[in-house]
Protein backbone atom coordinates (compact mmCIF):
# COMPACT_ATOMS: atom_id res chain seq x y z
CA UNK A 1 0.00 0.00 0.00
CA UNK A 2 1.43 3.73 -0.85
CA UNK A 3 1.33 6.40 1.19
CA UNK A 4 2.01 9.99 0.91
CA UNK A 5 2.70 12.71 3.54
CA UNK A 6 2.38 16.39 3.66
CA UNK A 7 3.97 18.27 0.86
CA UNK A 8 5.78 21.25 0.56
CA UNK A 9 6.37 23.30 -2.41
CA UNK A 10 9.04 23.99 -4.83
CA UNK A 11 10.55 27.01 -6.74
CA UNK A 12 13.49 26.96 -8.87
CA UNK A 13 13.77 23.41 -8.00
CA UNK A 14 13.78 23.70 -3.87
CA UNK A 15 11.82 24.54 -0.94
CA UNK A 16 11.93 28.10 -0.74
CA UNK A 17 12.94 29.93 2.37
CA UNK A 18 9.26 30.33 4.40
CA UNK A 19 7.17 29.41 6.51
CA UNK A 20 3.76 26.50 6.21
CA UNK A 21 0.12 28.59 5.89
CA UNK A 22 -3.17 27.12 5.81
CA UNK A 23 -2.99 25.59 1.72
CA UNK A 24 -0.30 27.16 1.11
CA UNK A 25 3.72 29.04 1.91
CA UNK A 26 4.59 32.15 2.80
CA UNK A 27 8.14 33.03 1.16
CA UNK A 28 10.18 35.23 3.11
CA UNK A 29 10.29 37.80 0.12
CA UNK A 30 6.79 38.53 1.43
CA UNK A 31 5.19 36.02 -1.86
CA UNK A 32 2.88 32.96 -1.28
CA UNK A 33 2.68 29.65 -3.14
CA UNK A 34 -0.67 27.78 -2.61
CA UNK A 35 -1.82 24.82 -3.50
CA UNK A 36 -5.28 23.57 -4.03
CA UNK A 37 -6.78 19.97 -5.11
CA UNK A 38 -10.73 18.65 -6.25
CA UNK A 39 -11.08 14.80 -6.43
CA UNK A 40 -13.60 13.83 -9.35
CA UNK A 41 -14.09 9.90 -10.13
CA UNK A 42 -11.07 8.84 -8.07
CA UNK A 43 -8.80 11.17 -9.66
CA UNK A 44 -7.72 14.31 -7.47
CA UNK A 45 -6.04 17.24 -9.50
CA UNK A 46 -3.87 19.75 -7.91
CA UNK A 47 -2.64 22.94 -8.61
CA UNK A 48 0.55 25.18 -7.93
CA UNK A 49 0.49 28.98 -8.04
CA UNK A 50 2.93 31.73 -6.95
CA UNK A 51 1.09 35.18 -5.79
CA UNK A 52 2.46 38.38 -5.50
CA UNK A 53 5.21 40.50 -7.13
CA UNK A 54 8.73 39.31 -7.89
CA UNK A 55 11.05 37.33 -10.62
CA UNK A 56 9.51 35.19 -12.95
CA UNK A 57 9.89 31.47 -11.68
CA UNK A 58 11.85 28.65 -13.45
CA UNK A 59 9.40 26.39 -12.16
CA UNK A 60 7.28 25.12 -9.69
CA UNK A 61 5.97 22.30 -8.19
CA UNK A 62 5.44 20.47 -5.11
CA UNK A 63 7.54 17.86 -2.94
CA UNK A 64 5.70 14.30 -1.92
CA UNK A 65 6.97 11.74 0.24
CA UNK A 66 6.10 8.23 -0.82
CA UNK A 67 6.47 4.95 1.34
CA UNK A 68 5.35 1.74 -0.02
CA UNK A 69 7.19 1.98 -3.15
CA UNK A 70 8.89 -1.10 -4.29
CA UNK A 71 9.54 0.29 -7.25
CA UNK A 72 9.04 3.24 -9.93
CA UNK A 73 8.62 4.64 -13.23
CA UNK A 74 11.72 6.45 -14.23
CA UNK A 75 10.24 7.65 -17.46
CA UNK A 76 12.04 9.70 -20.28
CA UNK A 77 10.80 13.17 -22.26
CA UNK A 78 12.26 11.73 -25.72
CA UNK A 79 12.36 8.67 -27.83
CA UNK A 80 16.20 7.77 -27.04
CA UNK A 81 16.38 8.74 -23.00
CA UNK A 82 14.38 5.57 -22.30
CA UNK A 83 12.08 4.40 -19.26
CA UNK A 84 12.07 1.49 -16.77
CA UNK A 85 11.07 0.64 -13.35
CA UNK A 86 13.69 1.36 -10.56
CA UNK A 87 14.48 0.57 -7.27
CA UNK A 88 14.61 3.84 -4.72
CA UNK A 89 17.97 4.50 -4.84
CA UNK A 90 19.06 2.88 -7.96
CA UNK A 91 21.93 4.88 -9.54
CA UNK A 92 21.01 6.77 -12.53
CA UNK A 93 16.89 6.72 -12.12
CA UNK A 94 16.44 10.07 -9.80
CA UNK A 95 14.66 12.07 -12.79
CA UNK A 96 12.04 11.47 -14.79
CA UNK A 97 9.21 13.70 -16.93
CA UNK A 98 5.62 13.99 -17.38
CA UNK A 99 4.31 10.86 -15.14
CA UNK A 100 5.70 8.81 -11.99
CA UNK A 101 3.74 5.34 -11.88
CA UNK A 102 5.04 4.18 -8.03
CA UNK A 103 4.52 -0.06 -7.25
CA UNK A 104 3.82 -1.36 -3.58
CA UNK A 105 5.24 -4.80 -5.17
CA UNK A 106 2.08 -6.73 -3.80
CA UNK A 107 -0.35 -5.23 -6.70
CA UNK A 108 -1.15 -2.24 -5.69
CA UNK A 109 -0.41 1.12 -7.72
CA UNK A 110 -0.20 5.00 -7.45
CA UNK A 111 0.02 7.24 -10.19
CA UNK A 112 1.74 11.23 -10.24
CA UNK A 113 1.06 12.38 -13.88
CA UNK A 114 0.25 15.78 -15.70
CA UNK A 115 -2.69 16.05 -17.19
CA UNK A 116 -1.27 18.78 -20.08
CA UNK A 117 2.02 18.67 -22.36
CA UNK A 118 1.48 21.84 -24.83
CA UNK A 119 2.75 24.31 -22.88
CA UNK A 120 5.36 23.52 -20.67
CA UNK A 121 7.61 20.57 -20.07
CA UNK A 122 7.03 18.80 -16.68
CA UNK A 123 9.56 16.59 -14.72
CA UNK A 124 10.19 14.44 -11.20
CA UNK A 125 13.48 13.92 -9.30
CA UNK A 126 13.51 11.30 -7.34
CA UNK A 127 15.18 10.54 -3.77
CA UNK A 128 15.70 7.38 -1.18
CA UNK A 129 15.37 8.77 2.21
CA UNK A 130 15.25 5.61 4.70
CA UNK A 131 12.46 4.03 3.63
CA UNK A 132 10.71 6.56 1.82
CA UNK A 133 10.71 7.95 -1.47
CA UNK A 134 11.09 12.06 -2.06
CA UNK A 135 8.96 12.97 -5.24
CA UNK A 136 9.74 16.45 -6.92
CA UNK A 137 6.93 17.18 -9.57
CA UNK A 138 7.64 20.39 -11.24
CA UNK A 139 6.42 22.41 -14.35
CA UNK A 140 9.18 24.30 -15.78
CA UNK A 141 7.74 27.85 -16.58
CA UNK A 142 10.82 28.93 -18.27
CA UNK A 143 10.61 32.15 -16.73
CA UNK A 144 7.92 32.90 -19.29
CA UNK A 145 5.79 35.23 -16.35
CA UNK A 146 3.58 32.12 -15.70
CA UNK A 147 2.78 31.76 -12.20
CA UNK A 148 0.40 28.71 -12.57
CA UNK A 149 1.51 24.74 -12.67
CA UNK A 150 -0.14 22.26 -15.42
CA UNK A 151 -2.18 20.22 -13.04
CA UNK A 152 -0.85 17.01 -11.36
CA UNK A 153 -3.01 13.91 -11.30
CA UNK A 154 -3.06 11.50 -8.53
CA UNK A 155 -4.63 8.41 -8.36
CA UNK A 156 -4.15 4.88 -7.17
CA UNK A 157 -5.47 1.11 -8.41
CA UNK A 158 -4.29 -2.38 -8.83
CA UNK A 159 -1.62 -2.72 -11.33
CA UNK A 160 0.95 -0.12 -12.54
CA UNK A 161 0.43 -1.22 -15.76
CA UNK A 162 -3.49 -0.37 -16.14
CA UNK A 163 -2.93 2.48 -13.73
CA UNK A 164 -0.20 4.32 -16.33
CA UNK A 165 -2.64 3.32 -19.29
CA UNK A 166 -5.37 5.40 -17.15
CA UNK A 167 -2.77 7.83 -17.32
CA UNK A 168 -2.56 7.87 -20.84
CA UNK A 169 -6.67 8.11 -21.60
CA UNK A 170 -6.51 11.17 -19.16
CA UNK A 171 -3.74 12.86 -21.24
CA UNK A 172 -5.60 12.03 -24.54
CA UNK A 173 -9.12 13.77 -22.90
CA UNK A 174 -7.55 17.20 -21.85
CA UNK A 175 -5.34 17.69 -24.83
CA UNK A 176 -6.40 20.74 -26.88
CA UNK A 177 -5.83 19.04 -29.93
CA UNK A 178 -6.87 15.26 -30.47
CA UNK A 179 -4.73 12.44 -30.25
CA UNK A 180 -3.63 11.12 -33.87
CA UNK A 181 -3.89 7.63 -33.95
CA UNK A 182 -4.32 5.69 -37.67
CA UNK A 183 -7.00 3.47 -37.87
CA UNK A 184 -4.71 0.84 -38.79
CA UNK A 185 -0.63 0.00 -38.20
CA UNK A 186 2.06 1.73 -40.10
CA UNK A 187 3.90 -0.91 -42.21
CA UNK A 188 6.83 -0.92 -44.05
CA UNK A 189 10.88 -0.89 -45.19
CA UNK A 190 13.32 1.76 -44.36
CA UNK A 191 16.56 2.04 -45.81
CA UNK A 192 18.82 3.15 -42.93
CA UNK A 193 19.07 -0.07 -41.05
CA UNK A 194 20.73 -2.05 -44.30
CA UNK A 195 21.95 0.76 -46.10
CA UNK A 196 22.68 3.39 -43.94
CA UNK A 197 23.98 6.60 -45.81
CA UNK A 198 25.25 4.40 -48.46
CA UNK A 199 21.96 5.15 -50.48
CA UNK A 200 21.64 5.88 -54.41
CA UNK A 201 18.79 5.37 -56.84
CA UNK A 202 20.00 2.15 -58.23
CA UNK A 203 20.08 0.60 -55.08
CA UNK A 204 17.22 2.34 -53.18
CA UNK A 205 14.89 0.97 -56.75
CA UNK A 206 16.90 -2.62 -55.92
CA UNK A 207 14.90 -2.75 -53.05
CA UNK A 208 11.95 -1.23 -54.06
CA UNK A 209 11.16 -3.75 -56.08
CA UNK A 210 12.22 -6.20 -53.58
CA UNK A 211 9.52 -4.63 -51.15
CA UNK A 212 6.98 -4.95 -54.12
CA UNK A 213 7.83 -8.76 -55.04
CA UNK A 214 7.77 -9.83 -51.57
CA UNK A 215 4.72 -7.82 -50.87
CA UNK A 216 3.21 -9.31 -53.60
CA UNK A 217 4.37 -12.86 -53.24
CA UNK A 218 3.14 -13.16 -49.79
CA UNK A 219 0.14 -10.72 -50.05
CA UNK A 220 1.23 -8.79 -47.13
CA UNK A 221 0.19 -5.37 -45.98
CA UNK A 222 3.46 -3.73 -46.95
CA UNK A 223 2.50 0.22 -47.16
CA UNK A 224 5.50 2.61 -46.35
CA UNK A 225 8.77 2.92 -48.83
CA UNK A 226 11.09 5.21 -46.75
CA UNK A 227 14.47 6.89 -47.85
CA UNK A 228 16.17 7.51 -45.11
CA UNK A 229 19.17 10.28 -44.52
CA UNK A 230 21.85 10.14 -47.21
CA UNK A 231 20.50 11.99 -50.35
CA UNK A 232 21.02 15.78 -48.86
CA UNK A 233 24.50 16.71 -48.41
CA UNK A 234 24.36 18.44 -45.39
CA UNK A 235 21.78 18.80 -42.64
CA UNK A 236 20.12 21.69 -43.05
CA UNK A 237 19.97 22.12 -47.01
CA UNK A 238 16.79 20.11 -47.24
CA UNK A 239 16.43 21.20 -50.58
CA UNK A 240 19.64 20.28 -52.31
CA UNK A 241 21.17 16.58 -53.20
CA UNK A 242 24.19 14.73 -53.07
CA UNK A 243 25.67 14.42 -56.20
CA UNK A 244 24.53 10.77 -56.67
CA UNK A 245 21.30 12.07 -56.76
CA UNK A 246 21.50 14.40 -59.77
CA UNK A 247 17.47 14.07 -60.60
CA UNK A 248 16.84 14.36 -56.30
CA UNK A 249 13.94 12.35 -55.30
CA UNK A 250 11.08 13.21 -56.76
CA UNK A 251 11.61 10.42 -59.48
CA UNK A 252 11.89 7.46 -56.55
CA UNK A 253 8.97 8.70 -55.04
CA UNK A 254 6.92 8.94 -57.88
CA UNK A 255 7.82 5.17 -58.63
CA UNK A 256 7.59 3.70 -55.21
CA UNK A 257 3.62 5.29 -55.20
CA UNK A 258 3.22 3.78 -58.49
CA UNK A 259 4.07 0.28 -57.15
CA UNK A 260 0.97 1.28 -54.63
CA UNK A 261 3.22 2.15 -51.40
CA UNK A 262 3.27 5.60 -49.51
CA UNK A 263 6.52 7.02 -50.22
CA UNK A 264 8.61 8.53 -47.42
CA UNK A 265 10.94 10.50 -46.24
CA UNK A 266 13.77 11.23 -43.96
CA UNK A 267 14.38 14.86 -42.37
CA UNK A 268 15.75 16.51 -38.94
CA UNK A 269 13.94 19.98 -39.64
CA UNK A 270 15.76 21.38 -36.31
CA UNK A 271 19.41 20.32 -37.17
CA UNK A 272 21.86 22.78 -38.75
CA UNK A 273 25.22 21.82 -39.99
CA UNK A 274 28.08 23.92 -39.26
CA UNK A 275 29.09 23.07 -42.90
CA UNK A 276 25.39 23.93 -44.49
CA UNK A 277 24.94 26.37 -46.86
CA UNK A 278 22.23 27.33 -44.49
CA UNK A 279 24.55 27.95 -41.65
CA UNK A 280 26.87 30.23 -43.83
CA UNK A 281 23.76 32.02 -45.88
CA UNK A 282 21.68 32.76 -42.35
CA UNK A 283 23.79 32.35 -38.80
CA UNK A 284 20.93 34.63 -37.65
CA UNK A 285 18.50 31.54 -38.37
CA UNK A 286 20.28 29.83 -36.01
CA UNK A 287 19.57 29.46 -31.32
CA UNK A 288 22.30 31.48 -29.48
CA UNK A 289 24.03 30.48 -26.32
CA UNK A 290 22.46 32.46 -23.79
CA UNK A 291 25.91 33.80 -22.37
CA UNK A 292 28.43 33.85 -25.15
CA UNK A 293 25.88 35.15 -27.98
CA UNK A 294 27.44 32.62 -30.29
CA UNK A 295 25.40 29.90 -32.05
CA UNK A 296 24.37 26.94 -29.75
CA UNK A 297 26.11 23.81 -30.19
CA UNK A 298 23.82 21.07 -29.55
CA UNK A 299 25.91 18.07 -31.39
CA UNK A 300 29.49 17.60 -31.73
CA UNK A 301 31.20 15.16 -34.11
CA UNK A 302 34.90 15.96 -33.98
CA UNK A 303 36.69 12.33 -34.42
CA UNK A 304 37.06 9.83 -36.88
CA UNK A 305 33.12 9.08 -37.24
CA UNK A 306 31.26 12.05 -38.59
CA UNK A 307 28.30 10.37 -40.64
CA UNK A 308 28.89 11.04 -43.95
CA UNK A 309 28.62 15.05 -43.45
CA UNK A 310 31.50 17.88 -43.44
CA UNK A 311 30.11 19.47 -40.41
CA UNK A 312 31.68 18.97 -36.99
CA UNK A 313 28.91 20.73 -35.10
CA UNK A 314 25.49 21.20 -35.58
CA UNK A 315 23.09 23.95 -34.62
CA UNK A 316 19.17 24.07 -33.83
CA UNK A 317 17.00 25.94 -35.94
CA UNK A 318 15.51 29.20 -34.50
CA UNK A 319 11.76 28.61 -35.41
CA UNK A 320 10.98 31.68 -33.51
CA UNK A 321 12.23 33.53 -36.46
CA UNK A 322 10.28 34.47 -39.23
CA UNK A 323 12.19 33.88 -42.21
CA UNK A 324 13.28 30.56 -41.00
CA UNK A 325 9.94 29.83 -40.33
CA UNK A 326 8.89 30.87 -43.48
CA UNK A 327 12.01 29.15 -45.08
CA UNK A 328 11.47 25.44 -43.25
CA UNK A 329 7.76 25.55 -43.57
CA UNK A 330 8.35 25.62 -47.60
CA UNK A 331 11.01 22.68 -47.10
CA UNK A 332 7.80 20.76 -46.04
CA UNK A 333 5.43 21.82 -48.76
CA UNK A 334 7.84 21.30 -51.39
CA UNK A 335 8.81 17.83 -49.89
CA UNK A 336 4.82 17.17 -50.00
CA UNK A 337 3.63 18.29 -52.60
CA UNK A 338 6.81 18.49 -55.49
CA UNK A 339 8.41 15.76 -54.71
CA UNK A 340 5.51 13.47 -53.60
CA UNK A 341 5.96 12.28 -49.92
CA UNK A 342 3.31 10.78 -47.95
CA UNK A 343 5.13 9.94 -45.09
CA UNK A 344 7.84 12.19 -42.76
CA UNK A 345 10.27 10.59 -40.48
CA UNK A 346 11.18 13.70 -38.44
CA UNK A 347 14.85 12.92 -36.21
CA UNK A 348 16.38 14.50 -33.77
CA UNK A 349 13.14 16.41 -32.78
CA UNK A 350 14.37 16.95 -29.31
CA UNK A 351 17.11 19.74 -30.64
CA UNK A 352 14.17 22.34 -29.93
CA UNK A 353 13.14 21.48 -26.56
CA UNK A 354 16.20 20.17 -24.73
CA UNK A 355 17.07 23.64 -23.07
CA UNK A 356 15.82 27.29 -21.10
CA UNK A 357 16.52 30.50 -21.63
CA UNK A 358 19.09 30.32 -18.73
CA UNK A 359 21.14 28.15 -21.42
CA UNK A 360 19.68 29.33 -24.94
CA UNK A 361 18.48 32.48 -26.11
CA UNK A 362 15.46 32.37 -29.20
CA UNK A 363 14.87 35.05 -31.87
CA UNK A 364 11.66 35.67 -29.86
CA UNK A 365 12.29 35.71 -26.05
CA UNK A 366 9.38 34.90 -23.75
CA UNK A 367 8.46 31.50 -24.40
CA UNK A 368 8.65 28.08 -23.35
CA UNK A 369 10.92 25.09 -24.60
CA UNK A 370 7.74 23.52 -25.39
CA UNK A 371 6.26 26.44 -26.77
CA UNK A 372 8.96 26.86 -29.32
CA UNK A 373 8.96 22.91 -30.44
CA UNK A 374 5.12 23.07 -30.88
CA UNK A 375 5.97 25.88 -33.19
CA UNK A 376 7.51 23.68 -35.22
CA UNK A 377 5.06 20.82 -34.67
CA UNK A 378 2.45 23.25 -36.13
CA UNK A 379 4.52 24.46 -38.98
CA UNK A 380 5.19 20.34 -39.87
CA UNK A 381 1.34 19.49 -39.66
CA UNK A 382 -0.07 22.60 -41.65
CA UNK A 383 2.68 22.50 -44.37
CA UNK A 384 2.43 18.18 -44.92
CA UNK A 385 -1.39 18.17 -44.72
CA UNK A 386 -3.88 16.40 -42.39
CA UNK A 387 -3.77 13.44 -44.63
CA UNK A 388 -0.03 12.87 -44.67
CA UNK A 389 1.85 10.03 -41.61
CA UNK A 390 4.32 11.72 -39.71
CA UNK A 391 6.54 9.53 -37.38
CA UNK A 392 8.69 11.38 -34.51
CA UNK A 393 11.92 10.15 -33.24
CA UNK A 394 14.28 11.55 -31.14
CA UNK A 395 10.87 13.24 -30.22
CA UNK A 396 9.18 14.43 -26.90
CA UNK A 397 6.75 11.67 -26.61
CA UNK A 398 4.35 14.14 -24.47
CA UNK A 399 4.62 17.49 -26.31
CA UNK A 400 3.47 15.89 -29.70
CA UNK A 401 0.85 14.61 -28.89
CA UNK A 402 -2.33 15.89 -31.80
CA UNK A 403 0.57 16.53 -33.99
CA UNK A 404 2.49 13.20 -35.00
CA UNK A 405 0.62 9.99 -35.90
CA UNK A 406 3.47 7.78 -34.71
CA UNK A 407 6.67 8.27 -31.99
CA UNK A 408 9.58 6.32 -31.86
CA UNK A 409 9.72 5.13 -28.50
CA UNK A 410 12.93 3.23 -27.87
CA UNK A 411 16.68 4.32 -28.96
CA UNK A 412 17.76 2.78 -32.44
CA UNK A 413 18.01 -0.97 -33.03
CA UNK A 414 21.39 -2.22 -33.36
CA UNK A 415 23.34 -5.19 -34.52
CA UNK A 416 24.05 -6.35 -30.99
CA UNK A 417 22.05 -7.72 -28.26
CA UNK A 418 22.87 -6.07 -25.72
CA UNK A 419 25.28 -2.51 -25.12
CA UNK A 420 25.46 0.53 -27.06
CA UNK A 421 23.82 -0.01 -30.66
CA UNK A 422 22.46 -3.06 -29.76
CA UNK A 423 18.35 -4.45 -29.17
CA UNK A 424 18.90 -3.63 -25.12
CA UNK A 425 16.49 -0.37 -25.18
CA UNK A 426 13.59 -2.58 -27.02
CA UNK A 427 13.67 -4.69 -24.41
CA UNK A 428 13.73 -2.08 -21.44
CA UNK A 429 11.61 0.67 -22.94
CA UNK A 430 8.62 -1.53 -24.70
CA UNK A 431 7.14 -2.35 -21.43
CA UNK A 432 6.93 0.81 -19.88
CA UNK A 433 5.49 3.11 -22.63
CA UNK A 434 3.39 0.59 -24.37
CA UNK A 435 0.48 2.41 -21.73
CA UNK A 436 0.86 5.18 -24.96
CA UNK A 437 0.32 2.86 -27.79
CA UNK A 438 -3.02 3.69 -29.84
CA UNK A 439 -4.22 6.08 -26.99
CA UNK A 440 -1.45 9.14 -27.61
CA UNK A 441 0.27 8.20 -30.99
CA UNK A 442 1.09 4.59 -32.57
CA UNK A 443 4.40 3.62 -30.96
CA UNK A 444 7.34 2.44 -33.12
CA UNK A 445 9.83 0.20 -31.34
CA UNK A 446 12.07 0.48 -34.93
CA UNK A 447 13.14 -1.69 -37.52
CA UNK A 448 13.00 -5.46 -37.19
CA UNK A 449 16.14 -6.82 -38.27
CA UNK A 450 15.81 -10.35 -40.15
CA UNK A 451 18.89 -10.29 -42.56
CA UNK A 452 20.90 -13.85 -41.88
CA UNK A 453 24.40 -12.04 -41.95
CA UNK A 454 25.90 -8.83 -40.69
CA UNK A 455 24.78 -8.43 -37.44
CA UNK A 456 25.66 -10.29 -34.09
CA UNK A 457 22.37 -11.65 -32.97
CA UNK A 458 21.17 -15.81 -32.94
CA UNK A 459 18.57 -17.30 -34.42
CA UNK A 460 16.40 -17.06 -31.54
CA UNK A 461 17.30 -13.35 -30.31
CA UNK A 462 16.28 -12.22 -33.97
CA UNK A 463 12.83 -13.99 -33.59
CA UNK A 464 12.08 -12.97 -30.13
CA UNK A 465 13.34 -9.06 -31.32
CA UNK A 466 10.94 -9.49 -34.23
CA UNK A 467 7.78 -11.10 -32.14
CA UNK A 468 8.55 -8.51 -29.45
CA UNK A 469 8.30 -5.61 -32.19
CA UNK A 470 5.53 -6.98 -33.71
CA UNK A 471 3.35 -7.77 -30.35
CA UNK A 472 3.85 -4.20 -29.59
CA UNK A 473 0.81 -3.04 -31.38
CA UNK A 474 2.55 -0.34 -33.27
CA UNK A 475 4.49 0.14 -36.06
CA UNK A 476 6.19 -2.86 -37.93
CA UNK A 477 9.43 -2.21 -40.23
CA UNK A 478 12.25 -3.78 -41.85
CA UNK A 479 15.25 -2.01 -43.41
CA UNK A 480 16.48 -5.72 -45.16
CA UNK A 481 16.51 -6.48 -48.43
CA UNK A 482 13.29 -8.56 -49.01
CA UNK A 483 14.48 -10.38 -52.18
CA UNK A 484 17.59 -12.12 -49.71
CA UNK A 485 15.90 -13.30 -46.67
CA UNK A 486 15.45 -17.23 -46.37
CA UNK A 487 12.01 -18.40 -46.59
CA UNK A 488 11.82 -18.55 -43.23
CA UNK A 489 12.55 -14.92 -42.15
CA UNK A 490 10.50 -14.08 -44.98
CA UNK A 491 7.54 -15.74 -43.13
CA UNK A 492 7.97 -14.43 -40.11
CA UNK A 493 8.08 -10.82 -41.39
CA UNK A 494 4.80 -11.73 -43.51
CA UNK A 495 3.37 -13.13 -40.31
CA UNK A 496 3.83 -10.00 -38.27
CA UNK A 497 2.95 -8.09 -40.93
CA UNK A 498 -0.62 -10.09 -41.15
CA UNK A 499 -1.04 -9.70 -37.47
CA UNK A 500 -0.33 -6.06 -37.67
CA UNK A 501 -3.07 -6.44 -40.27
CA UNK A 502 -5.89 -8.22 -38.19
Amino acid sequence: MIGFAPTLPLLDGAVPPGAPERDGWRLADGRRIAWASETTEGVERIGVRLEGEGPAPMSLGLRFVATGVARYLCNGYQSWDGSWFAAPGEAGAEQGHALAALDDGAGGAAVLGFERHDRFQTRFRFAAEGDALTIDAETLLDRTGATESETLLRFSGPDADGQMRRWSQLVAQASPLPPRVPDRRITGWCSWYNLYSSITPQTLREHLRAAAAFRDRWQAPLEVFLIDDGFTPEMGDWLDFKPQFPAGVAPLLAEAEALGFVPGLWIAPFMVGNRSGLAAAHPDWLVRDAKTGEPWVEMRLYGEFRWHKRSEEYHILDVTHPDAVGWIAEVFRTWRHDWGARYFKTDFMHFGSAHGPDEVAWHEPGLSRIQVWRRMGEIIRESIGDDALWLGCGCPLWASVGLVDAVRISRDVGVAWDGEQSHQSLFRDLPARLHANAVLWQADPDCILLRDRFHHLSDAQVRLAATAAGAAGGVVMTSDHLGELSPERERLFADLLRDAAG
